[in-house]
């Protein structure tokens, strides 16, 4: 948004209001007609009937089909693929039930469904021996026990010395059938193996083809053929690589529930003239609370006495502390540096800024992303494919090649271990959370897999000006004596009229002035009067002084053609001109800007080194967006938009470039943003309805940040990529080993459970990350990298 921009906010800078005229040119009003709301319309979210029953971004990303109700449960037994897939199969064939969304992390199932009682969801998930515990709607997201218990770990390693052993003592005798290797086997079976034959039979009482069944049929098929410490390696092994993953995922669930979950327990409340501390919960809106150096601000809360520098690296991803005094918000999770504020409460615990990202987080999770609904289809198709390719393996294969039975019977059980796309189908969710997670540490919160994939995609990005390529707060820029008056002392009067004004243009001068002339104190003024849509006068020393803009220079008669062209030069680079006049006519021109963020410039770079091409695109007249595009390197800088114009504009963009993002505040930009691809919200920290409406926030007003998201949308592109190569080319190798007739079970459990550990700790290197930016180096105009350097 602009200061000129007639869609602008009261927070934002307005041109011209009746208490001041200091904007040259004609009088814009502001709008907040239906489209400043034409969002809220639109996306659920933003009603205030149903904000508390709709997770931030929950609605957004995945909206709840029409008609239904909601019951969510956690599922102890879920935590993979395979699990969901048995759940999927069982609950989707119930009446009623419309639409399952899975957390695997959390493990968390939320049903959507039109029965008048959900028990009969719960029956089925106990059929399926799931342990299905109910939770609240909007409960927060359940503490879970760990991954391994200590008799988990106990029988795993009983399960292993006994599998080592029988295979020791086969091999050392030759005999793999002998009483003490079938005890070893059946030992080893029986200690980490019955979990995955349960539910190898729970899969085949609900005609699911899943690893479960497939291992199960393995092990029967080795007792069978009087392999036993084949038998007892398959399980151990199977088992342990289960165990590996199971690890694996806990510590990605760790690594969310450290971003999240960083806001202490209690509060420091004042009751009466004491303090007190209390928990978080039960500390109301409006009560005062007090943070001391080193510790962690409990609740979302306004500045009300006091200064300090807050680390707020967990909510906006910003390296260096912030100072804050009064007035400034304080984010639940920040980490207070230095000082002691004393501070009001703003938000309740379940309302935080905080709270908010775990919830967008939360849902962003179930949101499957294109890559895994095309690998979940992939094997949907590919598992019965392959199962019957085994079959006809089995049979065809000692009628057409010769050969004995009981060798094609076993290589067909090779190939149905094969035959299990856990691999293939762990890999994109664990990659897509690792992502989400990466992007929140950062400052930058992305609510769903969908648009973690397509930033790789986007071609354009449109930038709304103000806020965010500029600061959004004008600045005093020039100063210009046009007589004999010392521009100091011309300055002090202009502050001094304008010290009684709060039109954001007037303090920008009272601020430029204070900082030129520190110490300095306004002079008395008399007769001081709002001249509407033009300026303001008044005597200072007895002398009668005029402060505005162009039309007030017209209206008292002092406009020359010397004064217009300074004027000109000013309102052509962008700035607002101000004149001074006392009766002899003009004494000085000051000139007012929004100025640029240090941080414009790199940002616009970094999407041009990316391929992707910058729009600004804003209300301000044509001559100010093309004054600020040149400053930055952008050639494509359109001016006048409305927020329809806007919106028109990004249509336009999509139809020349195809994928096309637009940044804006989340709330004036609604049309703009809702016609791109991926609409972006920028400093969305503390703004609950940038939060939900965006596709992805970012925290800070970084404008960098936007080239950081499609790095890792390109990153985590690759990864995924990655991990289906390396899933399919690994049971490639294998099917071709066991067509040979050399690959044995054990080897096919090692491929299969290998590859899924494979995939999932290729995926979490996106946790690892250090760094998305590669900051481009900003040469001025004329000047080489060399030169510069």
């Amino acid at each position: 948004m602009s200061p000129h921009d007639p869609t602008s906010t009261a927070l934002r800078l307005p041109v011209q209001t009746p208490e001041h005229g200091h904007a040259c040119g004609h009088d814009h009003g502001h709008h907040h007609g239906p489209e400043a709301h034409a969002h809220a319309a639109a996306d659920p979210c933003c009603a205030p009937a149903t904000q508390a029953d709709c997770p931030a971004g929950a609605c957004k990303t995945n909206p709840p089909p029409e008609g239904t109700s909601r019951v969510r449960y956690r599922i102890d037994k879920m935590d993979c693929p395979t699990e969901e897939r048995l759940i999927r199969n069982r609950l989707e064939a119930l009446p009623g039930v419309v639409q399952l969304d899975f957390d695997l992390l959390q493990r968390e199932l939320t049903v959507y469904h039109r029965l008048d009682q959900p028990q009969e969801i719960a029956a089925a998930l106990n059929k399926l021996d799931m342990a299905p515990s109910l939770l609240e709607a909007n409960a927060p997201a359940s503490v879970l026990p760990p991954a391994l218990s200590p008799r988990q770990k106990g029988l795993l390693a009983v399960a292993g010395a006994a599998a080592v052993a029988a295979e020791v003592i086969a091999w050392s005798s030759g005999q793999e059938a002998s009483w003490m290797v079938m005890a070893l086997a059946a030992l080893s079976v029986l200690s980490a193996g019955l979990p995955t034959l349960k539910k190898g039979w729970i899969a085949l009482r609900n005609l699911t083809l899943n690893i479960d069944f497939l291992m199960s049929i393995a092990v029967a098929g080795a007792v069978a053929f009087g392999k036993w410490p084949e038998a007892a390696m398959v399980v151990f092994l199977f088992a342990a690589a289960e165990a590996i993953e199971a690890l694996s995922l806990e510590r990605a669930r760790n690594a969310i529930r450290a971003l999240t979950a960083m806001a202490p327990e209690t509060a420091e409340v004042k009751a009466g003239e004491a303090w007190q501390t209390k928990p978080v919960a039960e500390v109301d809106v409006g009560s005062r609370i007090r943070v001391r150096t080193g510790a962690r601000v409990p609740l979302d809360a306004r500045v009300a006495s006091g200064r300090a520098a807050l680390n707020q690296a967990p909510i906006t991803g910003e390296s260096l502390p912030v100072d804050k005094q009064a007035g400034d918000l304080l984010y639940a999770g920040s980490i207070v540096a230095d000082g002691v504020v004393e501070a009001s409460v703003t938000a309740s615990a379940g309302d935080s800024t905080l709270a908010r990202i775990a919830l967008a987080i939360q849902s962003a999770q179930s949101q499957r992303a294109p890559t895994q609904r095309f690998v979940d289809q992939f094997a949907r198709c590919y598992t019965p494919a392959v199962v019957v390719f085994a079959i006809a393996v089995a049979i065809l294969g000692p009628l057409l090649s010769g050969g004995d039975w009981n060798s094609w019977l076993y290589e067909a059980l090779v190939m149905l271990v094969i035959a299990c796309p856990c691999a293939l189908v762990v890999s994109t969710p664990v990659t897509v959370v690792s992502g989400l997670t990466a992007a929140a540490r950062r400052g930058i919160l992305i609510k769903g897999g969908v648009y973690l994939e397509g930033g790789r995609l986007l071609k354009a990005v449109a930038l709304d000006k103000t806020g965010t390529l500029t600061r959004g707060k004008p600045a005093l820029s020039d100063a210009i004596p046009l007589g004999a008056m010392p521009i100091a002392q011309a300055l002090q009067i202009a502050a001094s009229l304008d010290d009684r004004s709060t039109h954001p243009v007037a303090q920008a001068l009272v601020a430029g002035w204070r900082e030129q002339q520190p110490g300095a104190t306004v002079m008395p003024v008399d007769d001081f009067g709002v001249l509407q849509g033009r300026g303001v006068k008044g005597s200072v020393a007895g002398q009668l002084w005029h402060l505005g803009n162009h039309r007030l220079a017209e209206d008292i008669g002092v406009c020359s053609a010397a004064l217009e062209a300074r004027l000109a030069i000013l309102e052509n680079a962008g700035k607002t001109a101000i004149v001074l006049c006392d009766a002899a006519g003009p004494v000085a021109v000051f000139g007012v800007a929004d100025t640029l963020r240090p941080e414009s410039a790199q940002a616009v770079a970094a999407l041009k080194a990316l391929g992707v091409e910058p729009v600004m695109l804003t209300g301000d007249n044509p001559a100010t967006a093309q004054a600020i595009a040149a400053q930055l390197g952008i050639k494509d800088a359109r001016g006048n938009l409305l927020p329809q114009d806007k919106q028109a504009a990004v249509a336009e963009l999509h139809a020349r470039y195809g994928s096309v993002g637009m940044v804006g505040d989340g709330v004036n930009d609604a049309p703009a943003l809702a016609r791109a691809n991926i609409g972006f919200a920028m400093g969305a920290a503390g703004t609950a309805t940038a939060l939900e409406t965006a596709d992805v926030a970012i925290m800070d007003d970084d404008p960098r940040k936007i080239a950081d998201f499609i790095r890792l949308s390109r990153r985590t592109a690759a990864i995924l990529k990655q991990n289906i190569a390396l899933a399919l080319g690994i049971k490639a190798v294998f099917f071709a080993l066991a067509l040979s007739g050399v690959a044995t079970l054990w080897m096919a459990v090692f491929a299969d459970t290998g590859a899924s550990l494979l995939v999932v700790f290729n995926g979490m290197r996106l946790l690892r990350e250090t760094s998305l930016r590669q900051t481009p180096r900003i040469c001025p105009p004329g000047l080489t990298v060399a030169q510069r350097s």
